[in-house]
């Protein structure tokens, strides 16, 4: 967890050096009709033997976040990112750039539709990725985020991770 300008800087030393990263959002959920998202209210990144967690209400977390997500040098993996990316972009107002999105890859393997993280753990690594229901619903922007949320947001980025280096995949040239 990600929660003052000295991790802040740290994480994103730590980032920033990589070349692929796990990545994903949460945000508050909305539950009335029209009512448009906030979020993301929280923005993970991951390494293969790492996650950070960032919330967006810090400034300074906000700053690296945005600079990562804007990085042409690391290559952002994940699954379902399409929502992610638009909230990103109204309310970051930055957009995001090398991002792959690893339903593209389970496409191309034939594969017909989207697959989730907890499916492509178990395909590609023949285990099992329990989420919590309750903290997929839970409230993300709160300050301050309960354990189980944070190994929720955690777990996501880690095992976008895992799954890209499991099919093999490399980072585009840098």
């Amino acid at each position: 967890m990600v929660t003052s300008r000295a991790q802040a800087e740290q994480a994103f030393e730590a980032l920033v050096t990589s070349p692929v990263l796990g990545f994903d959002t949460e945000s508050k959920p909305t539950f009335a009709k029209d009512e448009v998202s906030l979020g993301p209210h929280v923005v993970q990144f991951s390494t293969l033997h790492r996650a950070h967690v960032f919330q967006l209400h810090d400034p300074v977390c906000r700053d690296v976040v945005c600079a990562l997500l804007q990085s042409q040098r690391v290559t952002k993996v994940g699954f379902g990112l399409a929502g992610d990316h638009e909230q990103i972009e109204r309310n970051l107002r930055v957009t995001p750039q090398n991002v792959l999105d690893l339903n593209v890859i389970f496409r191309s393997r034939g594969y017909p539709k989207e697959i989730g993280v907890k499916a492509a753990i178990a395909v590609v690594l023949n285990r099992r990725l329990i989420k919590s229901r309750k903290a997929t619903t839970s409230n993300w922007a709160n300050r301050q985020l309960s354990e189980s949320q944070i190994v929720y947001a955690a777990n996501d980025a880690w095992a976008a991770m895992q799954v890209y280096h499991a099919l093999g995949l490399t980072a585009p040239s840098q």
